[in-house]
């Protein structure tokens, strides 16, 4: 409680997200970087932010902690080990993250599928149908819960997989009102990203700028439809800027939405026409970012190529364990740990790990073997 309410002060200083970076990564702990900050540290801070921390606005403190008090809702900040990978390696990553839902799944790899709010029937259709096909293939799929693409594209993910949608507003709000439904489901199945604290408006700056926090989480982004001036090609030159790929489908030449793809396929986006091409280039990234994890938790490296004797993955004795009580039906997180006596922490990271080399896949918390 102590560490968030510390976050939230500098946050609600409204101190640069360079300058709070700054802060967490050279002090040991928030409440440190927060006592440097009120001592000034050489920051030069305005007067306006030095007297927001020193004078926190307490009733506004108490409804952000209380809106992080439920189980399911957490805020990462950029000192913490579980702040996603990928996204703290993008140009201008926010400092801090408030989240609705699995964190865990920012760890996972994602594809972003973005376009037009105003999409054609074929083209909320093919967003659906794409974001279908990564999701069954254990991808999460990435998008900014607007309307027509993002909204199709996120439906299409939570009929067979999980969904992370980024927004441009506080976590207690929806934009556009009619998917506070969709909003809500998102959370409970997969999960909803901010950087912005509870309580904040949609405000049209916040927009573009979610927009990197959808490119700097995929490994990819895929835009369906787009006119020349859309907010789904700034999603897409984030992700070119950030070093990841970006697709494109290519549509009618009678289609406004479809020249902004063809721009983007002009200056050297990759054309796609299915599913499996997307995934076919994005496979050797997710690896490495299993790697990336594999980091984080501390264990040895697997040998996703191998078999032990019994025909089992290789690895230490707990991880063939695991394997050995995993089937080709889903199994729930209970009786893993009984099959295996290991506890559940253990069991999730494992699990992570394994879906991130594909070996593994989840149905609605279950897990089973991958063919």
């Amino acid at each position: 409680m102590k560490t968030d309410r510390a976050l939230l002060i500098l946050l609600r200083a409204r101190l640069p997200d360079a300058l709070l970076r700054l802060l967490l990564e050279s002090h040991p702990s928030p409440l440190q970087a927060l006592a440097a900050a009120r001592h000034g540290a050489g920051l030069s801070l305005p007067a306006e932010m030095r007297r927001a921390l020193d004078r926190p606005d307490e009733r506004l403190l108490d409804a952000d902690l209380a809106w992080l008090a439920p189980a399911g809702r957490s805020l990462l900040g950029w000192h913490d080990p579980d702040y996603p990978a990928l996204l703290r390696r993008s140009p201008a990553p926010p400092a801090l993250l408030f989240v609705a839902g699995d964190a865990s799944l920012l760890w996972h790899p994602q594809v972003a599928v973005v376009g037009s709010r105003r999409p054609s029937p074929g083209g909320r259709a093919r967003a659906r149908q794409f974001a279908r096909a990564f999701a069954s293939a254990g991808w999460v799929v990435t998008s900014g819960l607007a309307e027509g693409i993002d909204t199709a594209a996120h439906e299409g993910a939570l009929s067979a997989g999980r969904t992370v949608a980024v927004v441009g507003t506080g976590l207690d709000r929806a934009y556009p009102a009619d998917n506070a439904g969709l909003m809500d489901r998102i959370a409970a199945e997969g999960a909803v990203v901010s950087e912005h604290p509870p309580g904040t408006p949609a405000i049209a700056s916040h927009f573009p700028s979610r927009n990197r926090i959808i490119a700097g989480l995929s490994v990819g982004t895929l835009v369906v439809e787009a006119a020349m001036r859309s907010g789904a090609l700034i999603s897409a030159r984030l992700a070119a800027e950030a070093g990841r790929e970006v697709f494109a489908l290519p549509g009618s030449l009678d289609n406004p939405t479809a020249r902004g793809c063809h721009r983007l396929i002009r200056e050297g986006a990759g054309l796609v026409e299915s599913p499996a091409e997307v995934l076919s280039a994005l496979g050797p990234v997710a690896a490495n970012l299993a790697e990336a994890l594999r980091g984080r938790l501390g264990e040895a490296p697997a040998e996703p190529a191998g078999r032990s004797a019994d025909g089992q993955p290789p690895g230490d004795e707990d991880h063939n364990r695991l394997w050995s009580a995993l089937g080709h039906d889903p199994t729930g997180m209970d009786c893993l740990a009984e099959r295996t006596g290991l506890t559940v922490a253990a069991l999730s990271s494992m699990l992570l790990i394994m879906e991130l080399e594909g070996r593994v896949a989840a149905d609605n918390g279950r897990y089973f073997r991958r063919s």
